[in-house]
């Protein structure tokens, strides 16, 4: 059987893996999030130009639109000129309304984009599952002798004794006490 991924590695080296690994996570959020609102920013001014262009046909484009429709109509027609204005304002009317429409539809798909707060509510919950994290406790490898004071403590020669180890000694380092 093989060494599990990262045995051989220290604790420091560990720790310092996972800060990295952190650290790249929240910036590729923070990338992820830039990405998405910048579609969001580009859905935005797309449908602000065309309800802009909306404006610009229904104002500008009247009164050349209007005169040459007018005439256009009472030549295929023959009908009274009021009659012909009337038609070539509703048409310019329209396109104004049609223009409006496709504004409409790209500005509720800017308002509708809601990346940032997706990524937003993602890197909380890594957050947070990150935060709950504890530390599994590894069992000890046999044949290690568990530490006092971060000094190896031969337990089974003290228990061979009778003894137990007691914490309320001085400073909290361990004393062994007889059981006698």
């Amino acid at each position: 059987m093989s060494a599990p991924v990262g045995a051989d590695r220290s604790l420091g080296q560990l720790v310092a893996s996972a800060t990295a690994e952190l650290s790249a996570l929240v910036h590729d959020e923070i990338a992820l999030a830039k990405t998405q609102l910048k579609q969001d920013v580009k859905r935005g001014v797309v449908g602000s130009a065309a309800g802009i262009a909306a404006l610009t046909v229904l104002i500008f484009s009247l009164p050349m639109l209007s005169f040459a429709l007018a005439y256009g109509f009472r030549t295929w027609t023959g009908w009274n000129m009021a009659i012909c204005f009337l038609l070539s304002f509703a048409v310019n009317v329209l396109v104004a309304a049609v223009l409006g429409l496709i504004a409409l539809v790209f500005m509720k798909k800017a308002k509708k984009g809601k990346g940032p707060q997706k990524t937003v509510a993602s890197a909380k919950q890594t957050a947070a599952v990150l935060q709950n994290a504890k530390p599994h406790p590894r069992p000890e490898p046999a044949g290690v002798l568990p530490t006092v004071s971060g000094r190896p403590y031969p337990a089974a020669a003290v228990e061979a004794k009778g003894a137990h180890l007691d914490r309320g000694g001085e400073g909290g380092t361990a004393v062994a006490r007889s059981s006698s």
